[in-house]
């Protein structure tokens, strides 16, 4: 490869000219890069270290490491964080494997896989707002359509409150698998479509059942895509939180509270009677030290996952 220097001059400046053209190209996606994803991170870990109620309120005041020790001693913060392990431990439970029998069931080809398969997928597209006003409604203890059909066919004798202390949490996993399922199967189906059909039909040659193949052939060979799979689940699980705030609000009495859900209420209200003020320091230590929760989770993952890229 010619270096700079061994080109002549008009080289240089035609080389110059092609670097200054992508580099023009690439200035719109960094400045908004810079302004929306990285300034708003440092604003983050400067109002750490500060006692600070939002524009208007009043003026930040330093006060070191206060917001960080409030945060190790709130017991609502760190009851969220469990509840954050229950939700994500049990989404990721359930909607990898329906995702992957789904895939398995969808990939071959019969007439109307296709259909179901973008049926099934439609959920993901859907505004997670939309699609916790609709579980809202199907799920509520008087009107909702579950209770409706559970009361008509039996099957219970008084309404479920879905909603409450006892349910609320299994209703968050429904909806996050129901809206989550089709993305995770599409992964999967590309992952199932690239698998050798040689390799697979070497192992009927060689006697192996459907469940042997699935096991020793299918599975491994889907390493790499699982890997990518697992990552996406457990980063989505973790920063969750659009179904929380409109099904339950993170109640009833913080039984469904996360840690996302939590840092973002000292930002902005989740609803009109809550009696929480801004507390922009507070909500920036409680979003940092859920951040650095999360970072430890991911990276504890991808050194656990390694040996997912040397199944080929």
């Amino acid at each position: 490869m010619s270096t700079m220097s061994n080109l002549t001059p008009e080289k240089k400046k035609r080389v110059i000219k092609d670097n200054l053209r992508s580099y023009s190209l690439l200035l719109p996606n960094l400045v908004l890069f810079i302004a929306f994803s990285l300034y708003p991170v440092f604003w983050t870990l400067k109002y750490v270290f500060y006692r600070y109620g939002g524009y208007g309120a009043s003026v930040p005041k330093f006060v070191g490491l206060e917001n960080l020790i409030r945060v190790f001693s709130d017991d609502i913060y760190w009851k969220a964080v469990r509840n954050t392990f229950v939700y994500a431990g049990a989404k990721i439970l359930f909607i990898i494997p329906l995702a992957f029998f789904l895939a398995l069931f969808l990939s071959r080809s019969r007439k109307g896989n296709g259909l179901l398969q973008s049926i099934i997928f439609v959920p993901t597209i859907m505004s997670s707002a939309v699609m916790g006003l609709v579980f809202y409604l199907l799920f509520n203890v008087y009107s909702g359509q579950i209770n409706q059909y559970l009361l008509n066919w039996g099957i219970i004798s008084q309404p479920i409150n879905w909603l409450g202390k006892e349910h609320a949490m299994k209703t968050l996993v429904i909806t996050a698998v129901w809206g989550g399922v089709g993305n995770y199967m599409v992964y999967f189906i590309a992952g199932i479509q690239q698998i050798s059909q040689d390799a697979l039909e070497s192992a009927r040659i060689d006697g192996a059942n459907r469940i042997q193949t699935l096991w020793y052939i299918t599975i491994p060979m889907l390493g790499p895509i699982l890997k990518i799979i697992l990552m996406l689940s457990i980063t989505s699980a973790f920063s969750d939180m659009s179904n929380v705030m409109v099904l339950t609000e993170g109640g009833p009495t913080n039984a469904t509270m996360v840690m996302a859900l939590y840092g973002y209420q000292f930002f902005f209200p989740i609803s009109a009677g809550m009696t929480i003020t801004p507390q922009y320091g507070y909500g920036a230590a409680v979003s940092t030290i859920s951040a650095v929760i999360a970072g430890i989770i991911t990276i504890l993952y991808l050194k656990a996952s390694k040996k997912l890229d040397d199944i080929y």
